[in-house]
């Protein structure tokens, strides 16, 4: 247990750079939107500051409460924030924290070691985004509390109260003014981020309550990021143990743990201060030069690749790899405000040597473990091999055709590709349908034979093989793997339309697994929708709508005739409405409904990736069994 230290931690140690000021006007330039994603953000920049106090060692408990009314609160068990004068701003350190920018225990005043809110814009940008706010800290015996309205205070700092407890509790209701009356709180996404920190910070417990549904989840890993390994690597056969490092240097401190499996790709999450740092940075890079450089040390000196072979690439030794890399450090460098790599270059120098010293102790000293690792990554070499020779011959191809596209892809005029659109096709029929009724100009259309290939469980050599992806890498223009070139896309929008059933439903999987897999730019760039064409054609006389979801067409019945029948046509194939229909049901930009697809949380959705399309069969029985019940419209 954490023995808090009030003494350590006063208002000395708030630093004020400058005033809360431009926020609500300017709210992206700070939490980066204002759809679903930033409205979430504000509770991990209160949840942020709560795990700082437990990596500096004094917080062992967090609750985070969802309120009934749509507000949020989180409270710990640290030393609770300061609540003495402060010198330079006149305020008590609390209502500094609260209500100027850029001021808090992490910018130098000795308040924190290691931290993770780098900027010191949360808590104050929280509350000036909430339509209200309430801090109360528990210090020196007593309930101190304060509220305010959209970044103002509202009354003077009070005490409230006895308590034998230390500790803060920001509880605060996100301004519908700036997100909007529909948002809220999404208890999966508030889960799945708050596991991923108990992961991270071992030995703390966090607690989620959601009092709407009256549900209550608790998070507690001894293990640390073993178990967020074992946690990732659920639904896969493993091929060796895990391997964990811990090692404190002059740096920070460096937790590395890996396991490799029987699957295809890998799975690197890596982490600095608890910040996921989602484009990697310096700690990446040490991790893989030392993981590649290691692995093939051991190869060549225990003869495991023959003397012809090339070394392994960094390609190669990640194939199947699993892993977690979290180090924390007094100073980091971001790039970026929303803290998506790190920039510190001495922190590759010290991953890079504490890992590769472990390493090359740990595979002499678990040979079972080193021969299994080298020989994926053996195999992985000759299967690349094979997929660039492979490729090669899609390039070459297309070099000898003058670049020709493939015939049965129906090309647009346009040869800007900002206002081009391709569509995905099912079947010939389909697409007979959609190349009549769409807009020569700017809409091309690639119709699919079948269902393509599963990538989850084939190499790229197999999958550059296939007619049907090669016809769409063709079409798309970026290439794929490493030779991928987002600037060489083809079309801005790139849009999967099939029909509204089983095997609809199952094709369109295949190609969103694809893209995951091997285009997730274009996922993350915003360039992959669906399409949603009707399910139903309504028509009485000459009156005729569609209905687009079952709630739709129950609306839409009730405000025909009621004395006169209602012809019902439930749309199964896009092959069953003319050119004309499916243009102003599903092609038309001006009456059309798309969804653009998103990746809002890549663990999660690697893991239902995994889960779906992998070899498993246990794993992808009990999801459909678990979710099975919500799905509304399913058609078999």
């Amino acid at each position: 247990m954490a023995t808090p230290s009030n003494s350590t931690y006063t208002a000395e140690n708030i630093q004020v750079l400058e005033g809360l000021s431009a926020v609500r006007k300017r709210p992206g330039m700070y939490i980066g939107t204002t759809d679903i994603a930033g409205f979430h953000h504000l509770v991990w920049e209160v949840v942020d500051n709560a795990i700082d106090e437990a990596m500096a060692g004094y917080c062992t408990d967090i609750i985070v409460t969802i309120h009934k009314d749509e507000s949020l609160s989180v409270e710990d068990n640290g030393r609770g924030i300061p609540v003495e004068k402060h010198k330079k701003t006149g305020l008590s350190a609390l209502e500094t924290v609260l209500t100027i920018l850029h001021a808090g225990g992490k910018f130098g005043g000795g308040g924190y070691k290691v931290s993770g809110g780098l900027h010191g814009v949360g808590v104050s940008v929280v509350n000036a985004l909430s339509e209200w706010t309430r801090a109360e800290v528990y210090r020196d015996g007593k309930i101190h509390q304060q509220e305010y309205a959209r970044g103002v205070t509202k009354d003077k700092l009070k005490v409230t109260g006895k308590t034998d407890k230390n500790g803060t509790r920001i509880s605060f209701k996100p301004d519908h003014q700036i997100f909007g009356k529909e948002a809220r709180f999404n208890l999966q996404t508030i889960l799945q981020r708050l596991r991923q920190q108990s992961y991270l910070t071992k030995g703390v417990k966090i607690s989620v309550v959601d009092e709407r549904v009256d549900q209550k989840y608790r998070f507690y890993f001894e293990g640390g990021i073993i178990s967020y390994i074992h946690h990732l690597n659920k639904n896969r056969e493993s091929i060796s143990n895990v391997v964990y490092v811990e090692k404190d240097v002059d740096e920070g401190k460096i937790e590395i743990a890996l396991q490799y499996t029987q699957a295809y790709q890998e799975n690197i999450f890596t982490f600095a201060n608890n910040i996921h740092t989602t484009e990697g940075g310096m700690h990446l890079t040490g991790f893989r030069a030392a993981l590649t450089r290691t692995i093939n040390n051991y190869a060549r000196k225990n003869n495991l690749l023959k003397e012809k072979e090339g070394n392994l690439t960094s390609d190669d030794v990640r194939e199947g790899l699993t892993a977690v890399i979290s180090v924390k450090l007094g100073d980091p460098q971001f790039e970026g405000q929303t803290k998506s790599k790190l920039g510190n270059p001495e922190m590759r120098t010290a991953v890079e040597a504490v890992f590769n010293e472990f390493l090359d102790t740990y595979l002499e000293e678990n040979p079972k473990d080193a021969q299994a690792i080298v020989g994926k990554s053996a195999l992985a070499a000759r299967a690349r091999l094979a997929a660039r020779a492979a490729r090669d011959s899609v390039i070459r191809k297309g070099a000898l055709e003058g670049m020709t596209l493939p015939g049965k892809l129906a090309d647009c005029s346009s040869k800007d590709p900002s206002n081009s659109e391709l569509y995905i096709v099912e079947g010939d029929s389909a697409g007979g349908s959609a190349k009549q009724g769409r807009n020569r100009e700017n809409q091309a259309v690639l119709p699919l034979r079948g269902k393509i290939l599963n990538v989850e469980q084939s190499r790229l050599d197999k999958i550059i093989a296939n007619n049907e992806i090669k016809a769409l890498v063709i079409a798309m223009g970026t290439g794929i793997s490493e030779m991928f070139d987002l600037s060489k896309l083809r079309y801005d929008r790139i849009i999967i339309m099939t029909d509204a059933d089983v095997d609809g439903a199952h094709i369109r999987t295949l190609l969103l697994t694809l893209f995951y897999r091997y285009f997730r730019e274009l996922i993350e760039t915003g360039h992959i929708y669906i399409a949603q064409p009707p399910l139903y054609k309504l028509s009485q006389g000459k009156k005729m709508v569609y209905a687009y979801t079952e709630e739709q067409k129950e609306r839409e019945l009730k405000e025909f005739d009621p004395n006169m029948k209602v012809n019902i046509q439930r749309y199964k194939g896009l092959g069953e409405m003319n050119p004309e229909q499916l243009w102003e049901t599903t092609m038309d930009p001006e009456q059309r409904s798309m969804l653009r697809v998103t990746i809002e949380d890549a663990e999660n959705a690697d893991m239902i990736f995994d889960t779906l399309m992998g070899s498993e069969v246990a794993p992808r029985k009990k999801f459909i069994q678990t979710h099975a019940k919500k799905v509304k419209n399913l058609d078999v």
